[in-house]
């Protein structure tokens, strides 16, 4: 019996220095070469992001050329011209000399825009102005979402090249909020394609709501405006002209606008409505008031109507519309539709507190128009 006892204590002391032989192997692996499998694990992680963003560019690539070509004449083949177009890129004008960067930002913005036109009227010659602006969205949608990848894939393919943790480290920190972005703009696809409203619409929602039954008329490239009698108060009330998807040049409308009311009754204020980012435990659809030019973009719009306003000596406030980015591309949702409405009685009290009887008040609801007519 004590010879039994003595075997199985000699057995278990013998396991006991095995595993811990193993443990101090592992220990000693580990320490020299836990960095590399750190890299090896993160870069797993990326790949498998970057098979479902492939899959999302290439939805993208087939939703364009399938929609060009319904717009399209005959057998015309539309797929060489759209891959050009998803490798189309801009070249921001140098910032050596700041003088005058806006003014040669904005040229080259205009010349993007009628490139990006221009291609979308020769692959599809035969339709409407909304139904290009459309093909133009979606065709840029698709553009974003190539970029997207081929970002990924470099940095993917660089990290396991050279096996640099801090290469690698740079994808994977931020690659959460980066297929935010890629998931919104593939659900965007379905709305620039079908022509229905997004997340940025509800500017131009909240305006077209306050100008609705009146006359418009063109006030700068792809923008329209009406004149709206609100208790004793003039509304002269601007968007960008729907229903195609476009954010025309809301800059130029509300220059035009003030410089047109010259030896007459001048605007004595302008409240400007647009999108906003919401911070995470923020409602989507929250409304939120405030002073300045509500309007996003690189920054050349934004600058020509505080210009305006400044020359002109003009209060400027602005409502924001809270959203996700996961909204701002994609389709409309109800609370942010509900929101619409809730903004158009926000303008309005805002009127009443802020001006008087007699006055003229310029409107103007900022963001991509799609779907939303006059």
């Amino acid at each position: 019996m004590y010879l039994q006892v003595g075997q199985l204590l000699q057995n278990q002391s013998d396991i006991g220095m095995i595993l811990q032989t193993l443990f101090s192997l592992s220990f000693i692996i580990y320490l020299f070469y836990a960095q590399r499998i750190q890299a090896m694990s993160m870069l797993r992680a990326v790949e498998g992001t970057l098979r479902k963003v492939k899959e999302i560019r290439d939805k993208g690539r087939s939703v364009s050329i399938e929609a060009v070509k319904e717009a399209s004449e005959g057998d015309y083949d539309p797929t060489p011209d759209v891959e050009r177009f998803l490798e189309h890129f801009f070249i921001s004008p140098t910032s050596l000399d700041p003088a005058g960067i806006v003014g040669k930002m904005g040229q080259l913005l205009n010349v993007r825009e009628n490139t990006f036109e221009a291609e979308v009227r020769a692959m599809a010659p035969k339709a409407s102005d909304s139904e290009v602006n459309n093909l133009e969205n979606l065709l840029e949608a698709s553009l974003a979402l190539n970029i997207y990848y081929k970002v990924i894939r470099h940095f993917y393919l660089l990290g396991k090249k050279t096996m640099n943790i801090y290469v690698i480290m740079q994808i994977h920190m931020i690659l959460p909020m980066i297929v935010r972005e890629i998931e919104a703009y593939s659900r965007a696809l379905q709305a620039f394609r079908d022509g229905t409203p997004i997340g940025d619409s509800v500017g131009p929602l909240v305006a077209a709501r306050l100008m609705h039954g009146h006359e418009w008329s063109d006030v700068a490239k792809e923008m329209v405006a009406a004149e709206v009698p609100y208790n004793g108060r003039t509304l002269i009330v601007t968007k960008a002209k729907g229903p195609g998807g476009s954010v025309g040049k809301p800059g130029d409308a509300i220059e035009n606008i003030l410089n047109s009311r010259k030896g007459r009754k001048k605007v004595d204020a302008v409240i400007m409505i647009d999108a906003a980012g919401k911070l995470e435990g923020e409602p989507a659809g929250g409304i939120a008031e405030g002073v300045g030019a509500a309007i996003g973009g690189i920054g050349v719009e934004k600058y020509k109507i505080e210009e305006a306003v400044k020359e002109h000596d003009i209060p400027m406030y602005a409502i924001a519309i809270k959203q996700d980015i996961t909204h701002v591309v994609a389709p409309m949702v109800e609370e942010l539709y509900t929101a619409c409405d809730t903004a158009v009685e926000t303008v309005k009290r805002m009127i009443d507190e802020k001006t008087k009887e007699g006055d003229t008040i310029l409107v103007a609801g900022i963001g991509n128009t799609v779907g939303v007519g006059q």
